[in-house]
C-alpha cells in the first residue's frame, strides 16, 4: 500500500547519504552553533534536506514536510507530511565519527506510515511500512527482517541513552536517570544519534533506549522501525520536548521504575 512512498524515501535517504560520504573527514563541513555551543550544524545538514524537500516537492507537490532545518513548508493543509531529520547525529559527523544517519518518515492524518533510517558509513539500511514489518538491508547483503531483542531481566540489558543541549543550564538534564539504573544493567551505551539507537533497539543491537527533549524529526521514522520489529516507543515525559523509552514490552515496563 505504502510501496511508492518508501521507495522514494529509500532513493532520497541514499541520495542523502552519498552527499555526506563525500564530504565526511574533509575539513570542509561549514560547522555552525544553533541554540547553543553544543547545538551544531554543517553546510552538509542543509545541503541534504534542501536535496530531500526537492525531491518530495517534485515527486509529492500535494505533500506537506517537517525538517530540522528548514521547519515546516509545503501543502500547508495537506493529509501527508514528510518528518525529516537530514543528518541526524551531526555532533558525531562533524567530529570525524561515523555514527551518523539519513531520518525519513511519512505520516498519514498524523499516523507514521513510513520510516527510513540510513546509515551512510555503515551502509545500513533500516525501513519500515506500517504493516509490512521491519527490514535491515546491509551491505553486500539481501534486505531481512529484524526484531527487538527478547531480554526481560534488568541485570543483563544493554542500554542507550542521549543528553539535552540545554544540559549545562538545566539540571533536569538525564543524570539522574543514568545514575539510578547504571548499577542495575550490564552497560550503557552513548551513541549520538537518536534514529540509530531506535534502530538499534528494532535490530537487537540495543536492549532498550532512552532519552529526554528530542524532536519529532529524531525519532519519528525510527519508532515505527522500533514497532514494527515488534517493540514499544513510550513517551517518558510531557514536560521535555519528545521524551521517549523504547525497548521489548517487559523490559520497558520494568524501566519506568528507574527511568523518569
Amino acid at each position: 500500500m505504502y510501496d511508492t512512498y518508501l521507495e522514494a524515501a529509500i532513493g532520497m535517504a541514499r541520495e542523502a547519504g552519498a552527499i555526506q560520504l563525500a564530504a565526511f573527514r574533509s575539513g570542509d563541513l561549514g560547522v555552525e552553533t544553533k541554540s547553543n555551543l553544543y547545538d551544531v550544524v554543517t553546510r552538509v545538514d542543509k545541503e541534504c534536506e534542501a536535496l530531500i524537500a526537492r525531491c518530495i516537492a517534485e515527486r509529492f507537490p500535494e505533500h506537506a514536510l517537517l525538517g530540522e532545518e528548514g521547519g515546516q513548508r509545503g501543502a500547508a493543509a495537506s493529509e501527508w507530511l514528510w518528518v525529516v531529520d537530514p543528518l541526524d547525529g551531526t555532533t558525531n559527523y562533524s567530529q570525524g565519527l561515523p555514527v551518523f544517519t539519513v531520518s525519513i518518515a511519512l505520516q498519514h492524518r498524523g499516523e507514521t506510515v513510513v520510516g527510513v533510517v540510513y546509515a551512510p558509513w555503515l551502509d545500513e539500511l533500516y525501513t519500515a511500512a506500517r504493516g509490512g514489518g521491519a527490514w535491515l538491508a546491509e551491505r553486500g547483503k539481501e534486505p531481512r527482517p529484524i526484531r527487538t531483542a527478547g531480554k526481560a531481566e534488568i541485570r543483563t540489558a544493554v542500554l542507550a541513552t542521549g543528553f539535552p543541549y540545554d544540559k549545562d543550564v538545566n539540571a533536569d538534564n538525564n543524570l539522574d536517570n543514568v545514575e539510578r539504573i547504571l548499577p542495575h544493567i550490564r552497560g550503557l551505551r552513548r551513541m549520538g544519534s537518536a534514529a540509530y539507537d531506535l534502530c538499534c533497539v528494532a535490530a537487537g543491537w540495543i536492549d532498550a533506549y532512552w532519552e529526554l527533549a528530542l524532536h519529532e524529526w529524531d525519532v519519528c521514522a525510527g519508532t515505527l522501525i522500533v514497532e514494527e520489529a515488534g517493540g514499544v516507543v513510550e513517551p517518558l515525559r510531557t514536560d521535555r520536548g519528545v521524551s521517549v523509552l523504547a525497548g521489548n514490552s517487559s523490559l520497558v515496563g520494568a524501566l519506568h521504575s528507574y527511568i523518569r
